[in-house]
């Protein structure tokens, strides 16, 4: 039940950002690398990225408080963005796109599952609400 209330709050940014995660998972289960040096690069970037990525937001909002998850974010994306250019490195990926189009179409395709599935529950709680 917290999941699907979660799932009903999203707003669009966030079913983006939902999204973004669903095609970086597609790329992860296909092209893991087991590679411990990949993933400690990765963590390694993430950190540093990260701090800087939190001192500039701390500097922008001033004394406003930046949230746990936004904080996690901050850490979160800079870890992502530096394994997928290690997972597709090589690959004959371009831009963010498989070199097989089945890749694309499941990624996009999960994405638009995942779209539909917020959409009919956002709508159910409207139609409730009137």
């Amino acid at each position: 039940m917290l999941l699907l209330r979660y799932l009903r709050q999203l707003d669009t940014t966030r079913i983006i950002l939902w999204c973004y995660a669903v095609w970086y998972a597609v790329v992860l289960v296909r092209y893991f690398d087991p590679n411990p040096m990949l993933w400690l690069t990765s963590v390694g970037l993430s950190g540093i990225i990260g701090c800087a990525l939190l001192l500039s937001t701390r500097a922008a909002i001033g004394t406003s408080r930046v949230n746990g998850w936004g904080i996690f974010r901050l850490f979160l994306m800079p870890f992502c963005v530096s394994s997928f250019a290690a997972l597709v490195k090589g690959r004959g990926f371009i831009l963010i796109f498989a070199p097989r189009l089945a890749e694309n179409v499941l990624a996009l395709g999960l994405c638009a599952v995942f779209i539909a599935f917020v959409t009919l529950l956002q709508r159910g709680k409207n139609k409730r609400a009137n």
